[in-house]
């Protein structure tokens, strides 16, 4: 089918979201469009981002259109997956793990771009620490190189904030880009009440350890 789109920007992801409204994932415009067409759209939040037009249809003249979203909720859950599990513990890589830290050194506290970040273990593996959200942070290379091995106490150096594991709908504000407005609004209201992302949002990253 011949199809034009018109679009603020045609990588702008959509979220997508199940029936009671818990996140799932980002998806693109021609996934967006696929669960209109198979009718697994439930109802629609957020403000329309694309307007996807197709064939015209030979008996009324009329073309096709289908207005996606910025947030769509859907029929059904992702395969093998319940969102609302509170023991899900999400995957964990350098591209979240800089973005939970704002891509701030949690030792001397300055941004960074992720390509000068490091995953420091505040247990060292070699000491029995485990390669987990609780127990990595973002670290610049001058940080990590002279803490080495050792803890933060043990090299004599703060740590700035409480390393933490994202909950699924943090987890999927973390994986996200562009967000817009609507859809941060969105994510946010399924944050913990005390999230340090809130605040991190906001500009303010640092939590002192107790």
């Amino acid at each position: 089918m011949d199809s034009a789109i018109h679009a603020f920007d045609m990588h702008q992801q959509v979220l997508r979201t199940d029936v009671s409204g818990m996140p799932l994932e980002w998806i693109d415009y021609r996934d967006a469009v696929r669960l209109y067409h198979t009718e697994q759209v439930a109802y629609v939040c957020g403000a329309p981002i694309f307007s996807v037009y197709g064939g015209i249809n030979s008996l009324t003249s009329k073309r096709s259109i289908v207005e996606v979203n910025s947030i769509i909720a859907t029929i059904g859950h992702k395969p093998g997956f319940d969102a609302s599990r509170h023991d899900y513990v999400p995957p964990l890589n350098n591209q979240t793990l800089f973005r939970r830290d704002a891509k701030v050194c949690m030792y001397c506290g300055v941004h960074f771009m992720s390509r000068d970040l490091t995953r420091d273990h505040i247990r060292p593996i070699s000491q029995g620490g485990k390669d987990a959200w609780q127990n990595v942070v973002a670290a610049c290379r001058r940080c990590n190189n002279h803490k080495g091995g050792r803890t933060p106490e043990q090299a004599g150096m703060e740590l700035l904030a409480v390393p933490f594991a994202p909950t699924y709908a943090e987890y999927i504000y973390l994986k996200g880009r562009k967000i817009l407005t609507d859809q941060m609004d969105f994510l946010r209201a399924h944050f913990p009440r005390k999230s340090p992302l809130h605040a991190r949002i906001n500009g303010s990253f640092i939590h002192p350890v107790a």
